[in-house]
């Protein structure tokens, strides 16, 4: 009899268990958008592309809502010269305004640029998702393609933290000339288990992981060594899995990196230039 009890009270323990844990994988599963894309912490928008700058797009979806992108010219491009295009996607918790220095980066060397928002970012409508924001970046990108600066067979994907996962996913839709992957993972899935989630409950899973074997494009990845959120195990896995990729790994955490600016923009001049995509009047790094 006593054997017996303490069996009851084990499995009623194992019971217990388990329906907290399921508990906790609801509500983390019920979460999971708000992690992923957590706007409310990115802050208002409130920078408007200049004139001088740039043009602001709106990409009309399906649905009626409108998403916000914006286009900044290589310097010295036009249609009897067009060149280069980097289509550039943002970490998680940020809006294109604040990555417009990357913007000017690529501008300055007489690349145009074209940053899409996420739905439901900024000034932008809709709510973000997977499928929704690839869709939408193709779309951007179809229309960029028609610009007279750009060269359509010269276009680079460069993505950041999740912004990896979604350049990675166009990549397999829409393969671009190169790509630059920063600090990002492997998958979301991958990353599922420090959560205490099993990988098959995410429906975000931008499975970069499956993306770049077949790719076959030129890749630089850049990763921080001391990246606090997507260690760099994430960017030595997406090395692996891309014979011929560059990999440069650089000091920093994921939200201060690089800390050094002069070694990360040499690091992504040396890769443009390697794959001829700096006119040779462009100015030294």
């Amino acid at each position: 009899m006593k054997h017996r009890s303490i069996s009851r009270r084990i499995l009623r323990s194992a019971g217990w268990l388990a329906i907290g844990y399921i508990g906790w994988c609801t509500v983390l599963m019920s979460c999971e958008s708000r992690l992923l894309y957590p706007r409310d912490l990115v802050g208002p928008a409130v920078r408007v592309l200049s004139s001088e700058d740039g043009e602001v797009v709106w990409m009309a979806l399906p649905d009626g809502a409108r998403v916000e992108g914006w286009f900044l010219p290589g310097l010295g491009r036009d249609a009897a010269n067009p060149g280069p295009l980097v289509i550039y996607a943002h970490g998680n918790a940020e809006l294109i305004e604040q990555n417009l220095g990357r913007a000017r980066m690529y501008q300055d060397l007489g690349i145009s640029v074209l940053m899409p928002e996420y739905r439901g970012y900024g000034r932008s409508g809709g709510s973000p998702g997977e499928a929704e924001i690839v869709a939408d970046f193709g779309r951007f990108a179809e229309w960029a393609a028609g610009q007279p600066e750009v060269d359509p067979r010269q276009v680079v994907y460069h993505g950041r933290s999740l912004g990896g996962g979604v350049t990675a996913q166009l990549a397999a839709r829409r393969p671009p000339f190169a790509m630059i992957l920063e600090s990002s993972f492997t998958s979301v899935t991958s990353m599922a288990w420090s959560f205490g989630v099993p990988p098959f409950l995410v429906r975000n899973t931008y499975r970069t992981d499956l993306v770049l074997p077949g790719l076959n494009r030129p890749l630089l990845i850049i990763h921080g060594t001391d990246d606090d959120i997507i260690p760099v195990v994430h960017g030595r896995r997406l090395h692996e899995l891309a014979p011929g990729s560059t990999l440069v790994e650089l000091a920093g955490t994921h939200n201060d990196f690089p800390q050094d600016e002069r070694a990360y923009r040499a690091a992504i001049r040396m890769f443009l230039d390697e794959h001829g995509l700096v006119p040779a009047n462009a100015p030294a790094p």
